[in-house]
């Protein structure tokens, strides 16, 4: 009998076993130092470039492909997909060790095989004016070959001219003047090239402060070297060579200033600029190569915008009075002259919502601790975001672990962290107009301790229909994509989507394991639609903390509209609690504390003390005075960070014993929020700033 076909899944799984048994003989070999360094580097491209296509091909197969039914399939498939990964991360591992940046004990070696590398050179090239024309075309298809074979880091010497100053910060560098000449002897993948002076010097020196070629004719006088009959090929690739030079020369020139930035900071070993490569900038790359992450996780787009833009996306920042296009006014803050309040002002779009959980969401799996689980969101037209980036931690059950939940219940206030009840301002005339919500993942990993910010998906839901109109309140279930905002058609785990289902009883599996988030819109009573009314324009933060933002709203609008001179004004206004009160919006914990001494303060009020504004701007002063502004300056208090459980611990253990240390003082001396709280020896506080105590409109108005 023939023998039977084997089916491509199994064809495969035997690829798989060649390239291992390759990948341990490589591993081996270089173990017992046999065979140099050069073959060893070589024989890692090419299997790395084999299990690579492996890999792709083995992703493209289906189980109609098979010839024969198989047994578990997709379990296999998957068991092929992280055996070949686990082999591209020891061959990756493997090509850093036999390719290290910078100068090693093989420099020496390096040298002298370039010096036999010339010498034999020119010993072909008197052979070759001997030869015929057809051997010489051998010649040069052979060196061809071996060129597009040759990697990166084992290149020829070649001259290259210093484009600045460089000064070696750590031993084995090398200090290089602009313009100074440089050989380099070799480049390698980090950037980082091997190079001599023409003082015989050798260290490492960034690629991005060189450009190809000597600029004062050294190539001209090396050239005259070599025999008249290779003159024409010569110069043919003299002219791409200063093509390719003006490329790079303007590559050069963008990433020059970065890597000054990069430099002027604290040194950094070599090794530990790969590493940060490896981990931090393409973290998703390698923990998805290791398979800890599922293959539609990205880095976190909103997370990366809290980071890099400053302010400009805090909730502290669109909390500031907003001037007008005149500078000499603003454009959303008035004041009613009759009641002496702040107008109340309507917009485009203002929508309460609450955030019921999330279903079907993956899990990183191993490899990383889960810090936090979160969903940021923010109003988003599909091009730019238009309001403050807000954060929503949920809440995790190990017995369910791909559903997230939201607004716990606990006794006390509900923390202004965990609040899925939110609103939305937004004065934005875009039709596409929506609200963005990004599922997020911050985690540490546990191989190196290195933190990270995850996308684990998003969804969008658009707050107009087709004609413009306004959506019902009712609850909306959003399917949750994979990718960044900006990527179409991408899924958040692979293996849900793997096939197409051919009955009923299928299609409604796989609907129910789609990662969805579910949104509910809601109405909201009469007085806090008032106070919304109240608020910025574009603004997006929870609704337990409407009160107080409306309060901060008036006070800002007496001292800027009603007791300042001239509109013209523009001197330092002492108040403390204009000038700090923004900051509680990026301190949730302090914002919950302000919250708490302001409902102990209401309890205690009357009826008509409710409805006397004046009297609770002066009552929400003292508060303010006598609980948060001192825990601002409370030397014990830790700096908030995100998703650190020790520091939130301790930050939560320092404001109750404050807060409960200035509660008993306050019904001991019958006084709140005066300022012989900062003068009681028993309470130490930081040093007052100016900063502090006066709020600059210039510099913080939008």
């Amino acid at each position: 009998m023939p023998p039977k076909r084997k089916g491509p899944l199994q064809l495969v799984k035997r690829e798989v076993d060649e390239i291992r048994k390759q990948v341990d003989s490589l591993v081996k070999d270089v173990q017992s130092q046999d065979g140099s360094t050069e073959d060893s580097f070589r024989r890692c491209q090419e299997v790395q470039m084999s299990a690579e296509k492996t890999l792709k091909r083995l992703k493209k197969l289906t189980k109609a492909d098979e010839l024969a039914p198989v047994g578990n399939y997709d379990q296999r498939k998957q068991e092929e997909e992280r055996r070949l990964q686990d082999i591209l991360e020891r061959i990756n591992t493997l090509s850093l060790e036999l390719s290290p940046p910078g100068p090693s004990t093989m420099a020496g070696d390096v040298s002298k095989e370039d010096g036999e590398d010339n010498e034999d050179e020119d010993d072909d090239d008197d052979e070759e004016e001997s030869d015929d024309d057809d051997d010489d075309d051998d010649d040069d298809d052979d060196k061809e070959e071996k060129q597009a074979l040759k990697p990166p880091s084992q290149s020829g010497p070649r001259i290259y001219t210093v484009l600045s100053d460089f000064k070696g910060e750590q031993e084995g560098d090398l200090s290089v003047q602009r313009g100074e000449v440089l050989r380099i002897i070799r480049m390698t993948t980090d950037g980082w090239w091997l190079a001599q002076d023409s003082k015989g010097n050798r260290g490492v020196v960034p690629k991005t402060y060189l450009k190809m070629g000597s600029g004062v004719g050294d190539e001209g006088e090396d050239e005259d070297d070599y025999n008249d009959e290779d003159d024409e090929k010569d110069n043919s690739n003299d002219e791409n060579e200063e093509e390719e030079s003006e490329e790079e020369e303007d590559q050069d020139d963008e990433e020059l200033a970065d890597d000054k930035e990069k430099q002027s900071g604290t040194s950094h070993s070599n090794w530990g600029t790969v590493r940060k490569a490896l981990t931090e900038l393409d973290a998703t790359d390698v923990l998805s190569a290791m398979g800890a992450i599922p293959s539609g996780f990205r880095p976190s787009t909103l997370n990366k915008l809290l980071m890099e833009e400053g302010v400009a996306y805090r909730g502290s920042h669109y909390v500031q009075p907003e001037l007008s296009q005149s500078q000499l006014s603003f454009s959303d803050l008035f004041l009613d002259p009759d009641t002496g309040r702040v107008r109340a002002r309507q917009v485009r779009i203002c929508v309460c919502f609450t955030l019921w959980s999330c279903r079907m969401i993956p899990t990183p799996g191993v490899g990383v601790q889960v810090l936090s689980r979160h969903i940021r969101l923010c109003a988003f037209d599909g091009t730019q975001v238009l309001s403050n980036i807000h954060t929503v931690r949920a809440t995790y059950n190990s017995k369910s672990p791909k559903t997230w939940s939201f607004s716990p219940k606990m006794t006390g206030i509900l923390p202004a962290l965990l609040d899925g009840d939110c609103f939305l301002r937004c004065n934005s005339a875009s039709p596409n107009l929506g609200i963005l919500f990004e599922l997020g993942v911050t985690f540490i990993r546990n191989s190196t301790g290195e933190r990270g910010d995850l996308s684990c998906g998003w969804a969008f839901l658009k707050l107009t229909d087709d004609a413009g109109n306004p959506l019902p309140n009712r609850t909306y279930e959003l399917p949750v994509n994979g990718g960044t905002p900006y990527e179409k058609d991408v899924t958040v785990e692979a293996s849900v989507t793997r096939g197409s289902p051919a009955g009923v009883f299928q299609q409604l599996l796989q609907a129910r394991r789609q990662p969805k988030l579910l949104v509910k819109i809601k109405s909201v009573n009469s007085r806090i639609r008032a106070q919304l009314s109240l608020l910025p324009n574009s603004l997006l933060h929870c609704l337990s903390c409407v009160h107080l933002l409306a309060l901060h709203r008036q006070l800002l609008t007496d001292t800027l509209l009603m007791d300042r001179p001239t509109m013209q004004n523009a001197d330092l206004i002492c108040n403390p609690v204009l000038s700090t009160f923004p900051k509680l919006l990026d301190q949730p914990d302090l914002l919950d504390a302000l919250r708490s001494a302001w409902l102990d303060a209401e309890i205690h009020m009357s009826r008509a003390h409710k409805r006397d504004l004046s009297y609770l701007k002066q009552e929400f002063v003292k508060v303010y005075m006598s609980s948060v502004y001192f825990l601002l300056h409370s030397p014990s208090l830790p700096c908030h960070r995100w998703a650190d459980p020790p520091s939130e611990e301790q930050r939560a253990r320092v404001i109750y014993s404050t807060l409960d240390a200035l509660k008993h003082t306050q019904h001991t001396t019958g006084q709140s929020g005066g300022p012989e709280v900062f003068l009681d020896p028993m309470h130490q506080h930081l040093a007052f700033d100016v900063s502090e105590l006066t709020f600059d409109l210039l510099c913080v108005a939008r």
